[in-house]
Formats: C-alpha cells, sequence, structure tokens
C-alpha cells in the first residue's frame, strides 16, 4: 500500500499550490433579474457559498485546477458546469425557472456527478423527506425508495433489501467507510440512527467494481450531514412524537465553520413501547437508542481533511410471542445490547488538475445477547416486573458475546483529465478481527483481510457518456480452529448514457459482482435464537459470482416526468439455508447449500405537476422483482410487487414557508411466489397522509410536520417480516408530530 501510495504521490506533483479566488453572478434567465440565496457548491472540493442581494458570490482559498460546480436554488433547474481555476474573468450564470426538484451530486458514483449526468442510475432521498412521511427508523424510512425494502424484526431491528438481496449481498457505507457489523444474522439491524445522516444513495446491481466483496446486491450509502458554511454557525433542536409506540425522538445539534476550521456535533436519544396492531400490543418490540456523531475538519487551497466520530448503543427487545400487554419501555428478556463505534477520516490532496483522496475507517462493535436462563438467580426476587429485574446490564450475564473490530481503506488518485477521459485508480482493503466472550458461540474466532485494486474510466461525448473499469480482489479468512480460505475474483462494469433527444434519456449498464461466503455460511455450528434455527456451515462454499444487465429510460420536461428500469440478475452458486428434516435441541436444523439463480424485475414511476398548477405534484411507483433457483423454486424473502401513489402539493406565503401536504395509498399485492419453506402472504393497502411547513418564532425557523400512517388501522402483515411465521401484525395507526427549532 505504501508503496503505491507514493508512486500515485510522485506522479502527481507536477506544479507548486496556489490559492485563487472565483466570483460570480446568477440571474434569472428570462427576468435578467439578480437572484438571491443561490447555492454555489464546488463538489470536489466540498467548499461553497450562496449569493448576496446582488446576486454576486466569492470563494476563497481554492486549489488550481478543472472543477466541478453545481448552482442550485429551488424553482430553477439545477445548473452543473466545469471551471477551470484560476479563471480569467468573473462567471456569469443564468438560471431557467422549472417546477422539477433540485438535482443534488451523487456522492457513492466515483466522479459525484449530478443525477442527470450519471452513467448509473441511483436513487437518492434526503433523510428530512423521509421524516415527513412519518418514516420512524432508517430502516423503515429507506422503503419508500422504489427497489428497496427491509427484513424486520418487529419496529426496531431492520435491514435492507435491493431488488430481493439482502444481508451480507448489501453493502452499507456510513461517514465515507464501509459499515461492519454483523450483517450475516438475520435478526441484525443496521445499527445506525438517522440522526446527523443527511441523505441515503441507493446503487440497485452489482457494485464489486467500486466497494469490492459484499456489494453483489449493491449499496446503501448514507451522507453525513453537511459541514457549515465558511463563517457560519447553526444550531438546531428537534422532537418527534409517534402515538402507536408512545414513542420519541430526540435531537439536537450544532456546526460551525471559520475559513479553515470546522466543526459538528449531534445526539440523539430514542425510546419505543411495544408497537399496537389492530388488536394487540406486540410483546418485546420496545426499544431504546442513543446515538452521538461529531467532526473536525481544516481545509485550506491544497488540502483538505476531516474526523468524524458516531457511537450508537441501542437495547433491542426481541419478539418471541404475543404475551405481556404493557406500555413500558424497558425490553424484556430476551434482548440484544448493541454499541457501534465508527471513526474516520477523509482527506484529499489537490493537485495541478488532479487529487488524491483516502479514507480510512475503524468500526468496533460489541455486541451482547441476553437470554432467560442466564439471569443470576441471587439478583431475582420473587413477583418483580420482567423489565425491573435487569434494569441494568450488570446483574445479567451475557449469552452471546461479540466483538468485531475492522480497519479499512481506500485511496484513489483522480488522475488529469485528457480531453474526454476521466479516470479513477484506487485500492481498498480491509483487516477484520471476530471475537467471542459469551458462553454460547454462533460464529468462531477469525481474521479476514480484503485487498483490491481497480481503475475505472468516464469518457465525455457530446451525446453519449461511457463508463467502463476492470477489478482485482483477494479475501483470506483465517478461522481459529483452522479453516483457511482465500477467494479470488475479477470484476468489471460497462456502461453508456445516451441523450436520445431533449427530453429522453437512455442508459445501459452491465457489470459482474461477487461476495465470497461469510463466516457463518462457513462454520456455523449451533442454534441461532433469533430465527430458532440450528445452523450447520459448509467449509466447501465457493464464492457467488453474478451478472446484472440494467436498462433504464427517463423522459423528463417541465411538467412530466417519467422513468422505466428493468434488470436481469444471474447468480451462479447463489448460498442459500435449508432444512435437512433433523432436529438438534428441539430446533429444525438447517444447512448451507449452493445452486445458481436469477432475479429480474423492475421499477415504473411518474411524476406529473401539471402548469400553471406548478404547486400540485402527482406521483406513482410500481415495482417488482422475482428470484428462482436453477431448479425453479422461488427464492426466499422476495419482496411482493407494489404500487405507491401520492398526491402532494407545495405552498409558500407570508405566515408559513415551505408549506406541504400530502396523500399517499401504497397497495402490496399477494406474493404467492414463495420458496418451498414460506408460506404466501396476503395483499394489503396503506393509507398514509401528512403536513408542515416552517414558522419564524423569536426571529428563528420553527418546522412543524404531522403525518399519520396506516390511517385505517390495517392489520396485515409484510413478507419480510421475520414475525410472519407466528401470524403476527404489522404496526397499526399512528398519529406522528415532529417540531424542529433552528437557533
Amino acid at each position: 500500500m505504501k508503496l503505491f501510495l507514493n508512486t500515485l504521490l510522485l506522479l502527481a506533483i507536477t506544479s507548486l499550490y496556489s490559492q485563487n479566488t472565483i466570483k460570480g453572478t446568477v440571474i434569472d434567465a428570462d427576468t435578467k433579474q439578480s437572484l438571491a440565496f443561490v447555492n454555489i457548491y464546488l463538489t470536489d472540493i466540498e467548499k461553497g457559498t450562496y449569493t448576496n442581494e446582488q446576486g454576486f458570490f466569492s470563494i476563497e482559498n481554492l486549489p488550481s485546477g478543472k472543477y466541478n460546480m453545481v448552482v442550485s436554488i429551488i424553482g430553477y433547474a439545477t445548473q452543473s458546469l466545469d471551471v477551470t481555476i484560476p479563471l480569467k474573468d468573473d462567471i456569469n450564470i443564468s438560471l431557467s425557472t422549472s417546477a422539477i426538484e433540485m438535482e443534488d451530486i451523487i456522492i457513492s458514483t466515483p466522479f459525484h456527478k449530478l443525477q442527470s449526468d450519471n452513467v448509473m442510475k441511483v436513487e437518492r432521498k434526503t433523510i428530512k423527506d423521509l421524516k415527513s412521511s412519518g418514516s420512524v427508523t432508517l430502516a423503515d424510512g429507506i422503503t419508500n425508495i422504489a427497489g428497496v425494502e427491509s427484513v424486520t424484526t418487529g419496529l426496531g431491528i431492520g435491514k435492507p433489501v435491493i431488488r430481493g438481496l439482502s444481508s451480507n449481498r448489501v453493502l452499507v457505507y456510513t461517514q465515507g467507510v464501509r459499515l461492519e457489523n454483523q450483517q450475516f444474522g438475520a435478526e441484525h439491524g443496521l445499527g445506525i440512527s438517522d440522526s446527523g445522516i443527511e441523505s441515503i444513495e441507493v446503487i440497485k446491481g452489482p457494485a464489486s467494481l467500486l466497494y469490492g466483496s459484499d456489494a453483489l446486491g449493491g449499496i446503501l450509502y448514507l451522507n453525513p450531514e453537511r459541514f457549515a458554511s465558511n463563517n457560519s454557525s447553526l444550531g438546531d433542536i428537534s422532537a418527534t412524537y409517534y402515538s402507536n409506540t408512545q414513542g420519541f425522538n430526540t435531537n439536537a445539534g450544532y456546526k460551525s465553520s471559520a475559513n479553515n476550521f470546522k466543526f459538528l456535533f449531534r445526539g440523539s436519544l430514542t425510546e419505543h413501547s411495544d408497537y399496537k396492531t389492530k388488536s394487540y400490543r406486540v410483546t418485546n418490540t420496545r426499544f431504546r437508542e442513543q446515538d452521538f456523531k461529531a467532526g473536525i475538519g481544516y481545509q485550506n487551497s491544497a488540502f483538505k481533511t476531516n474526523f468524524r466520530y458516531n457511537v450508537n448503543n441501542s437495547k433491542l427487545g426481541i419478539p418471541e410471542e404475543i404475551g405481556e400487554q404493557s406500555k413500558n419501555k424497558t425490553p424484556l428478556l430476551p434482548f440484544q445490547n448493541i454499541t457501534n463505534h465508527v471513526f474516520s477520516s477523509k482527506t484529499t490532496v489537490f493537485f495541478n488538475g488532479s487529487k488524491l483522496d483516502v479514507n480510512l475507517g475503524y468500526i468496533y462493535n460489541d455486541r451482547k445477547e441476553f437470554e432467560e436462563h442466564h439471569e443470576h438467580e441471587e439478583d431475582e426476587d420473587e413477583g418483580e416486573e420482567h423489565e425491573e429485574e435487569h434494569e441494568e446490564d450488570e446483574t445479567l450475564e451475557a449469552a452471546l458475546h461479540m466483538k468485531l473490530k475492522t480497519f479499512n481503506y481506500d485511496a484513489k488518485y483522480n488522475l488529469p483529465k485528457l480531453g474526454k477521459f476521466e479516470t479513477i485508480v484506487g485500492i481498498q482493503g480491509m483487516n477484520q478481527i471476530n471475537s467471542n466472550y459469551g458462553e454460547e458461540q454462533l460464529i468462531p474466532d477469525a481474521t479476514t483481510n480484503d485487498f483490491g485494486i481497480f481503475a475505472t474510466s468516464h469518457i465525455h461525448f457530446e451525446k453519449v457518456d461511457i463508463q467502463l473499469g476492470a477489478r482485482y480482489d483477494n479475501r483470506n479468512i483465517d478461522v481459529l480452529n483452522g479453516i483457511n480460505r482465500t477467494f479470488n475474483s475479477y470484476n468489471g462494469a460497462f456502461g453508456v448514457k445516451k441523450n436520445i433527444t431533449k427530453n429522453i434519456t437512455a442508459r445501459v449498464n452491465l457489470a459482474t459482482g461477487f461476495r465470497a461466503p461469510n463466516l457463518s455460511e462457513l462454520t456455523s455450528d449451533g442454534t441461532h435464537e433469533g430465527t430458532n434455527r440450528y445452523e450447520i456451515g459448509n467449509n466447501d462454499l465457493k464464492s457467488e459470482q453474478n451478472f446484472q444487465t440494467d436498462i433504464a429510460l427517463e423522459f423528463k420536461n417541465e411538467h412530466f416526468e417519467v422513468f422505466v428500469n428493468g434488470f436481469y440478475n444471474s447468480i451462479n452458486n447463489y448460498i442459500f439455508l435449508s432444512p435437512d428434516g433433523n432436529v438438534i435441541d428441539n430446533t429444525p436444523v438447517y444447512l448451507y447449500l449452493q445452486n445458481d439463480a436469477k432475479l429480474y424485475g423492475g421499477e415504473f414511476g411518474l411524476h406529473l405537476h401539471p402548469h400553471p398548477l406548478d404547486w400540485l405534484h402527482f406521483e406513482s411507483s410500481f415495482e417488482t422483482v422475482t428470484g428462482k433457483q436453477k431448479n425453479d423454486n422461488y427464492l426466499p424473502l422476495i419482496p411482493a410487487n407494489s404500487i405507491s401513489n401520492i398526491i402532494r402539493v407545495e405552498f409558500d406565503n407570508d405566515w408559513i414557508k415551505k408549506g406541504y401536504a400530502f396523500a399517499k395509498l401504497k397497495s402490496t399485492f399477494k406474493q404467492n411466489n414463495t420458496s418451498p419453506f414460506e408460506t404466501n402472504t396476503n395483499g394489503y393497502n396503506l393509507l398514509s397522509a401528512g403536513f408542515g411547513g416552517s414558522f419564524s418564532v423569536f426571529n428563528n425557523e420553527l418546522s412543524v410536520t404531522l403525518s399519520g400512517n396506516n390511517l385505517t388501522n390495517k392489520s396485515y402483515i409484510n413478507h419480510l417480516s421475520r414475525l410472519k411465521p407466528d401470524s403476527i401484525f404489522n404496526m397499526g395507526r399512528s398519529i406522528n408530530l415532529g417540531l424542529t427549532y433552528n437557533l
């Protein structure tokens, strides 16, 4: 690694650093009037400002080179333009009015472009939008993105599903580094709060070229909140109440930036009691989550770096059956107590026309699970309430206690642009140590090492953009009991984006991906309490390898948008669990097997905002996926087809700003395409609605949101619910009130 980085630095240093300033004005293309409060942002440098009352802007201390600049404001079409610094003259920018929402830069792809300029289709949603629609948790919120669902165990535990693939087949990135926290487990959640996260990006399909093993199914990329703009400070407090669980979420943060230094911090506390269906409360779905995030950064004209830290502690009840009907918030036995520490640093060195990005991460996951029979007898008092018996963890002995320590690194060198070519070369790697400290052991002590090297290019033509790349990966798993396996893989990707007409864009992407078997699949030999299975691993498993074809068509004009996405995903050596008919310790035995598989489907959507009623929006989306093994058996945990219809209005006047109201009907169809070990799931309709806006209170902004989910109090079961085998319903009606006050 050191030799590689030194080589890149030697290639890059071609001139002395210099400090530069860019200035310019922004006007309305039709009226020629100056536009105030327009956001000017240099995406490569991560530095920006706003225009003043005269439409003027200025950004200082910039490195020489060619960079991308995004100009955006609500009500106008976002512009993306390349600027070569130093500039000879000031920039004059004209923006055209548009009812289409502002575009944002996509961070999860290597070249950081607007979605309209991206060769790969990436879905993006802000946390603010997801929470305004009534989402209770991050795992709940991602289900609002077309093609994305969540496997859930109650309310507090959920993991992402992208086009039918989940667990280790979907990689999660946070703070610019890969999140590692025992993703192999069916009942293990994300282990991260939506507090301090600005937006979510989803790559649907193989992303091994960019991220290596475990990105076979896609990427969930969580963008942390930005630092404050130069020479400014911001603070806010917020609280949300959820009627169904009588739960709450509180949140407070502050950030400040000077010319060179900047910092931020944010803390949150969430508590929920057992969620309620139409007929009963689901025992032990209660949970408590504490989260703290902090960041510090430094930037000058040739160098920028930031360090972020996140600690998240979650105490999560594990539901088993309908029992005690209570509104208490302290989990009963069994429960999980999980602490995640995420340390990350992101550094960029700017050269004359090129740059070097180095991301480092350290993730420390401390996982404990407590069960009834592991309680110390001397601490029991007859007749005492369960939740009082284990109010302090010190009175309990963890049946399962695992620590996962992961160091990962990612270095990318953006070569100087050569004509129509943008090229990035890089290396990525990981060292991971799994250790056991509890009485039980699901997976053994082991060390995993990854190394990958890749190159990718983006080629620009007038009406066609091409992106291609290749990668090599090596993974070694060394288990304490003597098992040692090494997996190698070559992968590639090729994509084309063509503007067929002014309003029609087509994308075709071909990509391969791979996933090495995880520790659980290779070495399991014991009862998995959360899923009521005795799992036996298979040391002879091969790597999964897939090839996916994606085709996307998009039509967009000022008042109408429509898209069609289709995919076909062929997976060799697909790993799955299958019962063998035996029983150990009164628990059915499941074996890890392999067979070729295929998944296919897609998404369709439209967005209508008719003229002159630009404040009125109608959105509709449909998603479908089918998964089969080579023997024509259906794959398990494949989401049912669904369609969502939303009517939304937006308004802004003297007393309410950024006002909106919406009504949404999501129809989920019956799932009949089930694996041999699943049952069919009935369809259902869920109605939700809400409104919100901002008010001026004591010269500061107060934002209010009011939303209702499952307003008809429908009793239903989602096909991806882990509580489905026990016929336990999902959550009933909930009214949610949120307040945010900017200081």
